[in-house]
């Protein structure tokens, strides 16, 4: 069964058309990568899978039913716009996010000292948010993202303001989660990253598919169009 489902998504906003019916689904174990320019209606389609706004018409089921707290509690969700409090410490942070989620403090602080540690943000876990410099920050949201360990993850420009290193870090994370069995949405307008390491593509603009698919078989494709 697929994690999430899209079915024929319209979402208009003053009369122009932000979301024209699109449809696909992400399964367990795998990344999809989905791509298009500012303003191709990748924001749009996040918030309705999240319930944050309605569709016009169409459909979405996460975990097979419609949006329920049960299923919000298995989602991990990284903002391209952050919103970290910036007078608490990083650990802080996580402890606070990670019982908002439910879980208890000595299991919270357990995973987030690994997190951590993986991060390479163990260090610096003391030091206040807003001591932390644009990546340091972009590491700890991450944690918070991942803490409760979802089943599904929807990731908004995951690697913005993070070095070359930190962003390695960040990919193998991800794809450990997608071997664990993790579905997961990558929102991106880099198209090296997808290609790094999602398994599908949905490329949209202007609401609409442009292209959807395989990634490998893509690849292939457009190979052979190009004579290479």
């Amino acid at each position: 069964m697929a994690t999430v489902n899209v079915s024929h998504l319209f979402k208009t906003y003053a009369g122009k058309a932000a979301v024209k019916d699109l449809s696909f689904s992400v399964s367990p174990g795998e990344i999809l990568g989905l791509i298009g320019p500012n303003g191709a209606g990748k924001s749009s389609t996040i918030k309705m899978i999240l319930d944050f706004m309605k569709p016009d018409t169409g459909d979405i089921t996460i975990f097979g039913e419609q949006m329920n707290e049960a299923a919000k509690n298995q989602i991990g969700y990284l903002p391209e716009e952050k919103g970290l409090y910036k007078k608490l410490s990083a650990m802080e942070l996580i402890l606070y996010f990670a019982s908002l989620k439910g879980m208890n403090k000595s299991a919270a602080r357990k995973k987030a000292d690994e997190l951590l540690q993986r991060t390479g943000m163990f260090e610096s876990r003391k030091k206040k948010i807003k001591e932390l410099s644009k990546g340091m920050g972009q590491m700890i949201q991450f944690i918070v993202t991942i803490i409760h360990d979802p089943e599904l993850l929807i990731l908004d420009e995951p690697f913005s303001g993070l070095d070359p290193v930190n962003t390695e870090k960040l990919k193998t994370i991800v794809s450990g989660l997608r071997d664990e069995g993790k579905a997961i949405i990558l929102c991106t307008h880099q198209m090296n990253q997808v290609e790094e390491i999602c398994d599908r593509v949905l490329m949209i603009n202007h609401g609409q598919t442009v292209l959807h698919g395989d990634l490998n078989e893509i690849k292939k494709k457009y190979r052979k169009r190009d004579g290479t």
